[in-house]
């Protein structure tokens, strides 16, 4: 089945011109939209400007844009008054500092600007909508897309809607940033910190730990990423890993590996056991997207994506400081 091409928004506008925005302003504008940039800080709005040349210039210079960097500033307006930058919006990307207080105030700005077709979605890092847009009368068309960052390099984006949330709104959400070139997540329900930053809190406070603990440098634990998991996880995940790595998936890992993770997560306070009905649904789904039969394929398919990192890694990694490249930005 042929998917139908959806197109992406008309118009975007991006709520505050830090990193993030500008990361996402250039995440619309190479997708072919028209982009209003607002932020209450002038100063912040012209380097704003100079930032998103910057980077529109790097991605030219690895080919990985089609246009030119002026083609894609050219997409993108910066506005001084909130509500002239939300007049069009077909979605509002709110990129404000974590506050719920300042949050709150925001989005009662923008449900009272933003055209009653528009989505609004903010990109808290561990913010649920719930926590700051609940008493709107938009409400229901509120949500959090957070974003890996930069989001125009890391294309995830995970959607959260707030109990409010109407269901048809996410399914608008998720079409728009699909349609943008990024790989929209669901997110069931509203959790603090959603998928990606627990998922990185749990790496991170174990890293701490072992730092604090002695057992290895801060610089040993990040090359045990960057030449050990960071590799293989940027193929396949954590899940599709294990399954891999033991013959028999996920059950024969589970039943080899699973007592000495339970004894280490109870090292750290947190006894959460594998118990056989967890096991049996994560082995449901795994089966669902790859057969036993296809195990020994898979396997040589990630070795050839891994043999295929390592080549480029070798003739592609750039040396400390960029500026010995030529390549570093403006």
């Amino acid at each position: 089945m042929i998917e139908e091409a959806v197109a992406p928004p008309a118009r975007v506008a991006v709520v505050g011109a830090g990193s993030i925005g500008v990361a996402f302003t250039l995440v619309f504008a190479r997708a072919g939209c028209m982009v209003s940039l607002w932020d209450p800080d002038e100063a912040r709005r012209r380097l704003a400007l100079d930032e998103l040349r910057a980077r529109a210039d790097s991605l030219a210079g690895y080919g990985l844009v089609t246009e030119s960097a002026a083609t894609l500033v050219a997409r993108v307006t910066a506005f001084t008054a909130l509500d002239a930058a939300l007049r069009d919006a077909d979605l509002v990307q709110e990129c404000a500092p974590e506050s719920v207080e300042l949050k709150q105030r925001l989005f009662a700005d923008i449900d009272a600007a933003a055209p009653a077709h528009a989505v609004l979605a903010s990109a808290s890092s561990a913010l649920p909508a719930s926590s700051f847009a609940s008493a709107l009368a938009g409400r229901g068309r509120c949500l959090i897309a957070h974003p890996g960052n930069p989001p125009y390099l890391l294309r995830i984006i995970e959607l959260v809607p707030a109990p409010f949330t109407e269901p048809g709104v996410v399914d608008r959400a998720e079409d728009l940033y699909r349609a943008a070139g990024m790989v929209p997540v669901r997110v069931a329900r509203e959790v603090e910190g959603f998928v990606f930053n627990r998922l990185q809190g749990a790496l991170l406070r174990e890293a701490y730990c072992l730092v604090r603990d002695g057992v290895a440098t801060v610089e040993d634990i990040d090359t045990v990423m960057t030449e050990g998991l960071g590799p293989r996880w940027s193929i396949i995940g954590p899940f599709e890993t294990v399954d891999l790595n033991t013959r028999g998936g996920i059950v024969a890992h589970a039943q080899k590996m699973g007592p000495a993770y339970e004894r280490m997560g109870a090292e750290r306070g947190q006894h959460d056991p594998w118990t056989p009905a967890l096991v049996a649904q994560v082995e449901a789904a795994r089966r669902a997207t790859l057969s036993i039969e296809q195990w020994e394929a898979r396997v040589g398919w990630r070795d050839r994506m891994l043999m295929a990192l390592v080549r480029h890694r070798q003739t592609a990694v750039e040396p400390w400081p960029p500026e010995a490249t030529g390549r570093g930005m403006r």
